[in-house]
């Protein structure tokens, strides 16, 4: 019987956590956060283990004239409202990490400048066939990368940057079948 109120152990997995699309997600977060706190609303990106919650911030009035003075000015902006908001954005990231099962990520934007904080680093495991992991050791031991893992995170952020245009026609592709899916 002591078996059976046990809880799952193991790696969870993704049919099993709750809905979490970014509309509704972006709109429970507007519910929660103060109006003053952004001049729009909040930009919110949803994945198995993560949300990010990006708000953006006024830009200071009265900058000096100089060449990084806006730069500095609004990574300043950025770090004083993270230091004045934490205790309740920590309040509504543990609803939110509760409702929903996945880390929840600040972000602020503020002129060119953004900043996340405390982003997750999620494992990721796979298996690798002697010539992809070649491929992995290569750049080891060119000093790209300090491990296989740490390797696997450049090849991945390099496709990212390189066929961002192919990701984001596949993903408005998976959400449109989504969308044909729920209407059936």
């Amino acid at each position: 019987m002591q078996r059976a109120n046990q809880k799952r152990r193991g790696p969870r997995r993704y049919e099993d956590l709750p809905d979490c699309d970014p509309t509704t997600t972006a709109a429970w977060f507007a519910g929660q956060l103060p109006d003053d706190w952004f001049t729009e609303p909040v930009d919110v990106l949803v994945d198995r283990d993560e949300i990010i919650v990006t708000g953006t911030l006024a830009m200071p009035e009265q900058i000096p004239e100089g060449p990084d003075a806006a730069e500095t000015a609004a990574s300043s902006r950025i770090s004083s409202w993270r230091e004045s908001t934490r205790s309740h954005r920590m309040k509504v990231a543990d609803v939110a990490q509760a409702r929903w099962q996945r880390h929840v990520t600040w972000a602020a934007r503020c002129g060119e400048s953004e900043i996340r904080f405390t982003s997750a680093a999620v494992p990721v495991m796979t298996r690798l066939l002697f010539e992809d992991r070649q491929v992995l050791d290569t750049l080891i031991d060119a000093g790209v990368a300090r491990s296989r893992s740490e390797a696997m995170a450049w090849c991945v952020n390099q496709v990212g940057q390189n066929r961002g245009e192919w990701i984001d026609k596949l993903r408005d592709a998976m959400t449109e079948v989504e969308r044909i899916r729920n209407e059936g």
